[in-house]
């Protein structure tokens, strides 16, 4: 084995352990050990590392402790670590139900980055998607006004779409024809409007707007504010609806309160998409509502608003949730191929 082999499959089983912790929900600094030793290795001469290995001196560079220098060692050596294995054995599915509609799916339409909120770059989400079985997926990356989350300026967001492009000309040829959308989670405002300016929402490919700051807002406000946004004709997906939390280390919240026959008879009416957030600590709109919407005729995306490649896997959530308030495929906008979505987008 080379000295470059032998660290690509370090590097490539750290990575793989970060997954499955992630998909595990298990605590972010875990998952960020293993992230970290793989960022350091994979930044160093491969003949350094070799040479690291034979001294023994590993545990010296930033990052890499001894139960990561163990995975490191027996990846080097020719081995699938031990850990790895363990954690590909335990990974069984992740729901009874859901596998239907995961399996018509074709895209996840709303996920972060490093770019703004996300723990991992771009091409690491997008090689995740694709080895889940995604044709493609958009990046949508949070607004300026979300400072929290380190929201995109206007000239962070053009030098994303550029990025994009490049990455697009790389993964297309080694991923079969895998694709980024350009997307955004845009910030719906106090009165409606959303943060971002026109220009920018119409070179997008899909825009999901999303509800973050006075959450408590009442009820007739709130639904005003959340129809002047669906009615938006840029806007194609209305994200996480309630805002509530119910479980995860941020606590939890209750729904926002709001006439939901209002706010889903507009989606209906504008062709607004209604998301179907599958996010363990969201799993929004609770059931009540989603089955409401399914009644009004709506249409849906059924995302993960993963943060991190481990969480792409979460989907299938939102699938169960789906299948048992009896949405059908055929109204799920990413069990469409990208064409027809980027058609319907427009």
């Amino acid at each position: 084995m080379s000295d470059k082999a032998g660290v690509a499959e370090a590097v490539e089983a750290l990575r793989a352990i970060g997954y499955y912790l992630e998909r595990d929900r298990q605590p972010t600094h875990r998952v960020k050990a293993y992230r970290k030793a793989a960022d350091t290795i994979e930044g160093l001469p491969a003949a350094e590392v070799r040479a690291r290995k034979r001294a023994g001196t590993l545990t010296e560079l930033p990052g890499i402790g001894p139960k990561t220098e163990a995975v490191i060692l027996e990846a080097m050596d020719g081995a699938t670590p031990s850990y790895l294995v363990k954690l590909e054995q335990a990974a069984g599915a992740l729901t009874e139900a859901g596998t239907a509609m995961r399996a018509a799916l074709q895209a996840d339409l709303h996920l972060h980055s490093e770019w703004s909120d996300g723990g991992s770059p771009i091409e690491e989400m997008a090689r995740t998607a694709a080895r889940l079985g995604h044709k493609y997926m958009a990046l949508t990356d949070h607004s300026p006004r979300l400072t929290v989350a380190n929201g995109l300026s206007r000239e962070r967001r053009l030098q994303q779409i550029e990025v994009v492009a490049e990455l697009n000309k790389k993964l297309s040829a080694e991923l079969d024809g895998f694709t980024i959308l350009n997307g955004i989670e845009v910030d719906i405002l106090d009165d409606g409007s959303l943060d971002c300016d026109t220009e920018i929402l119409a070179r997008l490919d899909i825009v999901v707007a999303s509800v973050h700051s006075k959450l408590r807002m009442a009820a007739e406000p709130m639904t005003e504010r959340m129809v002047r946004a669906i009615a938006n004709p840029h806007v194609d997906v209305l994200g996480h609806c309630t805002g509530r939390l119910i479980t995860g280390g941020r606590g939890t919240r209750p729904e926002s309160q709001f006439d939901a026959e209002v706010v889903f008879e507009a989606c209906r009416q504008f062709g607004t998409a209604v998301e179907i957030n599958s996010r363990p600590e969201r799993l929004d709109p609770p059931k009540r509502l989603l089955s409401m919407a399914v009644e009004m005729d709506c249409v849906f995306s059924i995302d993960t608003d993963a943060h991190a490649p481990g969480q792409l896997d979460w989907q299938v959530y939102g699938c169960e949730r789906a299948e048992e308030c009896g949405v059908t495929p055929d109204r799920v906008i990413n069990t469409w191929d990208a064409t027809k979505l980027l058609e319907w987008t427009a």
